[in-house]
């Protein structure tokens, strides 16, 4: 005859029940009421018991085996094959490319997670036939995927149907919302035609200074930006019927011209516009100006401070190790922002 264990599962828990279960068998393992090699009850044992849906006991011991605290021998059963389990979970990050915005994004997610979980990193240098190789060669054995979906080409129903392959509670996606694709746990994303439009706004005021907005968008590159980054520029010059232009890049020959405020998006044509400027003659902040694309400590400093609009990405991270600790589903749009300094 099958035995019974003892768990505590709580209907007033807003804990969902299969990670009550997972709590508990893991407890009971640490403190030696469970010993290794021992047999747990069927899953149809433990939902007669306990008054389970049995979907949320198999839910449960998926989970236990994908940590490795039980394995499932085949006609046997369900049995502990580690007798000193952590309760960390194992969580895997897949970041479309290692920028000093996504490290901000990543340590904040380490910084949460520290003690409760461990964590491995891969980057797919938006390749989506290497993102697919990694994710179908790490289907099991990890209670969260945190994914940042950006891909040089790619079909919005394969990338869902390949994410179909793991459970979406599982699924927190961060930074890029894709219109049909809807099988995630959790999103944390930017708007990026809203953002870029509602920014500028906010620095309509320093904005006015000048005749004539530029805009240094990269078409071409290896690592290719959101194109409703460009959609936003274009609304708010034609709402504030502002002179404005695109240009793909920056280089030695561009001539600059007084009354013109730039916004760049790449951290090279920044660099490449402080050079011109100070071979022009021209004043930064008062003949010319600079709003800066995503925020990073050397802003801050360089040329006495770049104004940027920038999302939050340590507040990204923190949102995203929260849906882990908590194990609460979060949809929001993260905070975007004008900060002002020196260069506008």
């Amino acid at each position: 005859m099958e035995g019974s264990i003892s768990l505590e599962i709580s209907d007033e828990s807003s804990t969902p029940k299969y990670k009550q279960i997972v709590f508990s068998v893991i407890n009971k393992i640490e403190t030696g009421h469970i010993k290794y090699g021992q047999k747990l009850p069927s899953i149809n044992k433990l939902s007669f018991d306990y008054y389970l849906a049995r979907d949320t006991v198999e839910k449960a011991y998926n989970e236990l085996k994908d940590r490795g605290v039980i394995e499932s021998v085949k006609g046997k059963g369900y049995y502990v094959r580690n007798s000193t389990p952590t309760s960390k979970v194992n969580v895997l990050i897949l970041f479309n490319k290692l920028s000093a915005y996504k490290k901000e994004i990543f340590n904040a997610i380490s910084r949460e997670l520290e003690g409760k979980a461990n964590i491995d990193f891969f980057v797919y240098h938006y390749d989506y036939e290497t993102f697919e190789r990694i994710l179908t060669e790490h289907l099991k054995g990890y209670s969260y995927y945190v994914i940042m979906p950006h891909f040089t080409d790619f079909e919005p129903f394969d990338l869902n149907k390949l994410l179909k392959m793991i459970p979406k509670e599982k699924i927190i996606l961060l930074d890029n919302q894709i219109e049909g694709v809807d099988h995630y746990g959790s999103i944390i994303y930017q708007d990026f035609k809203l953002d870029i439009y509602d920014a500028m706004v906010e620095a309509s005021e320093f904005l006015n200074k000048y005749d004539k907005l530029v805009m240094v968008f990269p078409e071409n590159g290896d690592y290719p930006y959101p194109k409703e980054i460009v959609v936003g520029f274009r609304r708010y010059c034609g709402f504030n019927n502002k002179k404005h232009e695109i240009l793909n890049e920056l280089n030695e020959h561009h001539e600059i011209k007084a009354n013109s405020a730039y916004i760049l998006i790449e951290e090279s044509d920044l660099v490449a516009l402080i050079k011109l400027q100070r071979s022009s003659g021209l004043s930064l902040g008062k003949d010319i100006g600079i709003l800066s694309y995503n925020d990073t400590l050397l802003k801050e400093v360089l040329a006495e401070g770049i104004s940027v609009i920038t999302t939050d990405f340590v507040k990204m991270g923190s949102l995203a190790a929260k849906c882990i600790t908590s194990n609460e589903a979060v949809e929001c749009k993260n905070d975007f922002r004008f900060i002002q300094r020196n260069s506008l």
